[in-house]
């Protein structure tokens, strides 16, 4: 594709022909994004396919279902050779370990319910992923997130996905403006997930049927407790389940096998009303349970903000926004009111159920699709 004119942009936003614009595509193995890697390359892009190897690689052969196994490798590989273009795969097993892995392990012992792929967007794609990318001179990183970048008035904006159902923003809330300038999500403006796969098929791409991944991808059938207990031996120390007066209703194997909300699986029925784990106190570890209405909250403390917002976060006293405290509720309107520039407080208009240390806390626009960023629930 020739461009007429030296300011006409191409479909990734640069004032050059696609064959001059080089692109690493962030390759899991899946269908999204061999679809994207399959889509530049067919459009000329100068494209570069980079899979990361992130945990054990004899394991991960022998476990299906996880975005970066070995099988996974081995389908994006296919992929480029199918479609022309390089593809290398980088040994960052010790870098996912450190950043995501260890703190994964550390979270839950301190009580939390972490979302790890959060820290894995932040911390190893979109952070040394892309470093490698500009390494190798590309203009851009693309990715199959579900996620549109649009440019605003002051430059790139973080929106939903076209597709709620299929929409990523709770787990990207943490891209920085420096990332979000030199990432592009060729998906995002698609209108369902059957249209991806339509465009692999088109594309004759032998991972067009592939079922999408469920599990975090070091955590087997998501048994949470077995991988910690593997990464942290006696994490799995017994303890008393107790009522909110503190009065003791049974035993417990485990804090690490309970979360904040949870009502089956207590091994304390018999009572009247059903109880729910309402905190988890990992120094006396005990497991507190108490009546529903005690899980409900109003008032959410937030840190390590990320702010994607035109004017500084702490330029206003309060900001009427939306936010998504779990990624599987809608955003509800809420009141932020920044304490710092990476700490604020989140006051709910309706209370919420099961708000839970180590989940996010994302913000967006209360009329719109914008995500204005978000930060980490704590204890307070």
């Amino acid at each position: 594709m020739a461009l007429d004119r030296p300011d006409m942009l191409n479909s990734l936003g640069f004032p050059k022909p696609p064959s001059e614009t080089r692109v690493v595509v962030a390759m899991s193995g899946g269908v999204d994004s061999s679809v994207v890697a399959a889509m530049l390359a067919e459009e000329g892009y100068d494209v570069v396919g980079v899979t990361l190897q992130l945990y054990d690689h004899g394991a991960a052969l022998a476990k299906k279902g996880a975005c970066c196994a070995g099988r996974d490798i081995h389908d994006a590989r296919r992929v480029a050779e199918a479609m022309g273009f390089p593809h290398y795969v980088l040994d960052y097993e010790n870098t996912f370990r450190e950043a995501v892995i260890d703190e994964f392990a550390d979270s839950y012992l301190a009580g939390a319910t972490p979302v790890p792929c959060i820290r894995c967007n932040e911390r190893v794609k979109f952070k040394d992923l892309l470093e490698t990318a500009k390494d190798l001179d590309a203009d851009c990183m693309a990715t199959g997130h579900y996620i549109q970048r649009k440019m605003g008035a002051r430059g790139a904006e973080l929106h939903s996905a076209a597709d709620a159902a299929r929409d990523q923003s709770y787990f990207l809330f943490s891209t920085t403006q420096e990332q979000l300038d030199y990432l592009r999500f060729p998906l995002g403006h698609l209108a369902s997930k059957a249209e991806t796969r339509a465009l692999a098929a088109k594309y004759g791409l032998s991972v067009a049927d592939k079922p999408d991944s469920q599990d975090i991808c070091f955590v087997p059938n998501g048994n949470y407790a077995a991988v910690i207990e593997k990464l942290r031996p006696g994490a799995a120390e017994p303890g008393e389940i107790v009522d909110m007066d503190g009065t003791v209703l049974g035993e417990h194997r485990g804090v690490i096998h309970y979360t904040i909300g949870q009502r089956r699986g207590l091994g304390i029925g018999g009572l009247a009303d059903p109880l729910y784990v309402v905190k988890l106190d990992p120094d006396t570890r005990r497991v507190v349970v108490g009546p529903k209405d005690a899980l409900s909250t109003r008032t959410v403390p937030v840190r390590e903000i990320n702010w994607l917002g035109d004017a500084p976060f702490t330029s206003r006293d309060a900001w009427a926004l939306e936010v998504k405290i779990r990624s599987t509720r809608p955003p509800r309107p809420a009141v932020i009111r920044p304490l710092s520039e990476t700490t604020a407080e989140v006051e709910l208009f309706t209370a919420e159920e099961g708000v839970s240390p180590g989940q996010a806390c994302v913000f967006y626009a209360p009329d719109g699709s914008r995500i204005f960023g978000g930060g980490w629930i704590w204890k307070g």
